[in-house]
């Protein structure tokens, strides 16, 4: 028979064994089955865009100013990189709003003109204007948290919709409704 004071001493052994089980339970319950689906939303949703003037991403078509969003029509703010994966993904879908007469401009972060020419020339090129951000500087005072993000700008410059992500077939309707919505 064992004493109280060896039960204890058992009992206090397994306590550690215990805590990291509960722990890497937790942690696992938490990977698995996320609590909400948290999404960073610009603070300028519904302000004017930031004052900027981009040197052009590319030979042959027009940098990319604040100005240029505010000469009376809505339009969108496409902020992209050669190097993403997910925005080649995006690239028909961008080309089909063009296509259908939806104005975008872009905004190229920490690229190389020569590797957005590539990306263009591989996917196509569905932007009026693509600016030049070498340093991210527009994208952080955009309130962008990644590429691909598109912006639906009115024609008076104020920052009216953000779309985080690839736009995909299924976000259509969303982003011409926005742009809709902009005209007023």
């Amino acid at each position: 028979m064992t004493s109280p004071a060896t039960r204890k001493v058992r009992i206090l052994l397994w306590v550690p064994l215990i805590a990291f089980v509960a722990f890497v339970g937790l942690v696992a319950s938490g990977l698995l089955k996320p609590t909400a689906n948290v999404t960073l939303v610009s603070k300028l949703v519904g302000k004017p865009l930031p004052e900027f003037a981009l040197p052009p991403g590319v030979a042959g078509q027009p940098g990319l100013t604040a100005a240029d969003f505010r000469a009376g029509k809505p339009r969108l703010l496409n902020i992209f990189a050669s190097w993403c994966v997910p925005c080649a993904a995006e690239a028909p879908v961008l080309k089909q709003l063009a296509d259908a007469g939806v104005e975008i401009d872009a905004v190229a972060i920490r690229d190389r003109p020569e590797d957005i020419a590539r990306f263009l020339g591989r996917w196509g090129n569905p932007y009026a204007r693509i600016g030049s951000d070498v340093d991210s500087s527009i994208q952080f005072a955009l309130g962008s948290s990644g590429v691909p993000e598109t912006f639906v700008i009115d024609g008076k410059g104020v920052i009216r919709h953000q779309h985080i992500g690839d736009i995909r077939a299924e976000n259509v309707p969303e982003i011409l409704a926005a742009l809709k919505d902009a005209e007023r």
